[in-house]
């Protein structure tokens, strides 16, 4: 995040904290509202921060009467002369496709990988996030919008141009042992997030992305022998990604089987929406899908927070995450986790025996005793990326 937006978020806190006799929804909103200024003014300070640095052509497009097909993702945009795609950060400039995000850091935090959450890969570990503005869903529910939302609703790309050397330096230097990429959509910061992840392999870091699920067929192929891990959202039936996230289900569906497939290591997280998502229908649907690709995939059951566009739905409830680990554990999963109400289904068990392996609070690892993916009492595997 920016050192501007940094210095502000201790008096944006003591704000939240003196107006906290307001209803919950009222302050969520001033909150947006004041984060929306300060990266205005962020913006407007530093420029609009499309530079020559972090101009360059993009990858994945193809010319089409003077327009241009974006095929990046399964929006499969095309992008009249002078417009953007609806990622907002890919541009038809005479021609030809740009982007308009590479190495435009907006944020860049070291975190523990529990948080993406990956609760399989390396636990215990810290990893080195980074992000850019834009992204190419556009939820109602976006726990991010002001950064992945700004350039569609306002043009206006904020961010830093930091080189990938930096990016794979940096995380060296703190200790971490893999990249995210993370916080909005990784997909539509590709060409940037392919050679950071070209120069982390190369020097002994994994690299993970917490992602839509929505990159299109050739960028996929093109990122798999890089990637070690990914976090894909599967968000609800097909109804719910057209209405509320401007999407499709199927394509996901696709690219989880073919991650998973392929050898990358996946965790699927879906927030759980009272009245959108919550059906006991829906969550078999999903919870069975999975479980046919296979039962060592775990499966994040995470409570809603009103946030964006979508602050008339409830917060989640524990009862309705309780339905979820067991809709989850009824299909057929080991692995199932509830996940942004503390105590609920946090650790890892033994499928097998039922020990208790990882002990979790919150992000924090107490306990692991399945270090090398065994259980210590049976000797049953423990599927996950354990080194």
């Amino acid at each position: 995040m920016c050192s501007f937006c940094i210095d502000l978020q201790e008096p944006l806190n003591s704000l939240i904290e003196i107006l906290g006799y307001f209803h919950k929804a009222a302050i969520r909103v001033l909150y947006l509202v004041v984060i929306y200024i300060v990266k205005s003014i962020a913006t407007t300070t530093r420029g609009d921060n499309m530079s020559k640095e972090s101009t360059r052509e993009a990858q994945f497009w193809s010319k089409l009467d003077g327009d241009v097909q974006c095929v990046l993702c399964h929006q499969q945009c095309r992008i009249h002369p002078g417009k953007r795609g609806l990622c907002g950060v890919r541009e038809n400039q005479d021609g030809r496709l740009m982007t308009l995000v590479y190495g435009n850091l907006v944020a860049s935090n070291v975190d523990p990988i529990e948080k993406k959450p990956f609760f399989h890969f390396l636990p215990g570990s810290i990893a080195y996030s980074i992000a850019t503005a834009g992204c190419n869903f556009r939820c109602l529910h976006c726990q991010n919008a002001d950064i992945s939302q700004l350039p569609r609703e306002t043009g206006k790309i904020p961010g830093d141009f930091v080189p990938p050397e930096e990016v794979v330096a940096e995380a060296k230097m703190y200790g971490c042992q893999s990249i995210a990429y993370t916080y909005s959509e990784p997909t539509i910061f590709f060409e940037y997030a392919y050679d950071v992840a070209l120069l982390a392999k190369d020097g002994g870091l994994k690299n993970v992305f917490v992602s839509n699920g929505y990159m299109g067929e050739k960028a996929a192929d093109r990122i798999i022998p890089v990637l070690d891990g990914i976090n894909i959202d599967l968000k609800g039936d097909d109804q719910f990604y057209r209405s509320v996230c401007g999407a499709k289900l199927e394509p996901v569906k696709r690219n989880i089987e073919l991650f998973w497939k392929s050898g990358v290591w996946v965790e699927i997280t879906t927030l759980i929406i009272p009245g959108y998502n919550d059906s006991e229908d829906t969550l078999r649907e999903l919870s069975e899908f999975l479980a046919g690709l296979s039962p060592d995939i775990p499966w994040h059951v995470s409570a809603f927070h009103p946030m964006y566009k979508l602050l008339d739905a409830p917060a989640t409830g524990a009862k309705n995450l309780q339905k979820g680990v067991r809709i989850g554990h009824d299909a057929g999963l080991k692995y199932v986790y509830a996940g942004n109400i503390q105590g609920e289904s946090e650790n890892t068990q033994c499928n097998v025996c039922g020990e208790t392996l990882i002990e979790r609070i919150g992000f924090r690892v107490m306990r692991n005793s399945a270090a090398k993916g065994l259980c210590p009492k049976c000797g049953s595997a423990v599927a996950g990326v354990w080194d």
